[in-house]
């Protein structure tokens, strides 16, 4: 009894192995169909799916492989402060170009589709860039002549035709990133940068000559109104250099309809030479408080106004009644030489050109000690 009872078993056992065997060579059988399948044979191409599904690995691993070798290069720009960041980005970007071109090449080799079978795809591209592919096109070849031809980095401070100005902190296929002060970021078409004028404020040199216009009254001394200047440009930590070849400088440029104008010329720092709205304003303001120090006027706009008649009046009638209607003098009086110290005790816009510069130092120590941590 037990015998035939164990025999039921195994035999019970090895007719589940059986269907399960099958069921197996048959899913595997299916499964290789579908990897055989040539969905593109209409068309006249030898691809299968399984080729489709090789050349997809291929090209997600050399993409994955780009993305490690920037990863890596960005790292050693961090360890290494003295390494030139500007060409280690031009390379990393290279790197992806070339590593995605063989990805893409090593794809259509496992899918099984021979570059020949493309010169139709080819012709219909060409055609395509000569209609709406064109400004596609061209901004790619723009981006690849600004990564080669060095007259555009990354951190470059530059100035569009535009007007606007920023710093460059992206170069990629179609467009530029473009940081202002402000921190809104511009997309600027490659193309733009290699067919139309643009200034780079720190292509070669980081430090730039600014000059800073201001008036007095024509009764003032000059030699009193350079002095005054020139502690301006002292008390502002952003000029380059208080003498020598460089040292800041006093110019009378122009004698003006109601002012003796006059222009503060200073060499910036390379940090400052990046925040020209904000450091300006800083100049501005040193100087209007060494002129009010100095107790030089600061012109306005003046005219004499002669009148023949008021009110039908004329001659010793019209100044009598002038004379008669004048408005009272305001009780609050003039400010005083104190009221108007008191107000130049904070200069906003070199308080916040110090901030700036502060927060990038923090995150330039951040970004070190973040590499220290994991070498």
């Amino acid at each position: 009894m037990t015998t035939t009872a164990g025999t039921a078993a195994r035999s019970a056992q090895d007719r589940i192995d059986a269907v399960a065997q099958k069921v197996a060579d048959r899913g595997r059988g299916d499964f290789h169909a579908l990897l055989g399948y040539k969905p593109l044979e209409y068309f006249g191409l030898d691809v299968t799916v399984g080729g489709l599904l090789a050349a997809a690995l291929a090209v997600v691993g050399a993409w994955l492989l780009s993305a490690l070798v920037r990863h890596w290069l960005t790292g050693y720009a961090r360890r290494n402060p003295n390494a030139n960041r500007a060409s280690l980005y031009t390379l990393s970007r290279l790197v992806q170009y070339v590593l995605l071109l063989v990805g893409v090449l090593i794809g259509l080799d496992h899918a099984g589709i021979p570059v020949s079978k493309l010169t139709v795809f080819a012709g219909a591209i060409g055609v395509g860039l000569g209609f709406g592919l064109q400004a596609i096109f061209s901004n790619f070849v723009s981006g690849l002549i600004l990564l080669f031809d060095r007259s555009l980095k990354v951190g470059d401070f530059v100035e569009l035709e535009s007007g606007a100005r920023g710093e460059v902190r992206d170069i990629k296929i179609r467009a530029t990133r473009i940081a202002t002060n402000d921190n809104i970021d511009i997309l600027v078409p490659n193309s733009e940068f290699v067919t139309g004028k643009v200034t780079n404020w720190t292509l070669y040199d980081g430090s730039r000559r600014v000059r800073i216009p201001f008036g007095v009254g024509y009764g003032s001394d000059k030699d009193t109104v350079r002095t005054a200047a020139l502690e301006a440009a002292a008390e502002v930590p952003f000029t380059l250099a208080q003498d020598g070849p460089r040292a800041p400088q006093v110019w009378l440029v122009e004698f003006g309809d109601s002012s003796l104008n006059f222009e503060l010329v200073v060499w910036l720092t390379a940090d400052a030479t990046k925040r020209p709205g904000a450091v300006k304003a800083a100049y501005l303001w040193a100087l209007h408080s060494a002129l009010v120090r100095h107790a030089i006027e600061i012109p306005f706009p003046q005219r004499d106004l002669h009148l023949r008649s008021v009110f039908g009046r004329e001659g010793e009638d019209a100044i009598a009644l002038l004379r008669a209607q004048s408005a009272p003098a305001s009780p609050a009086g003039p400010r005083t030489e104190r009221t108007r110290a008191g107000d130049l005790s904070i200069n906003d816009a070199l308080r916040e050109v110090e901030a700036d510069l502060a927060r990038d130092a923090e995150a330039a120590a951040a970004r070190d000690d973040a590499t220290n941590r994991n070498p």
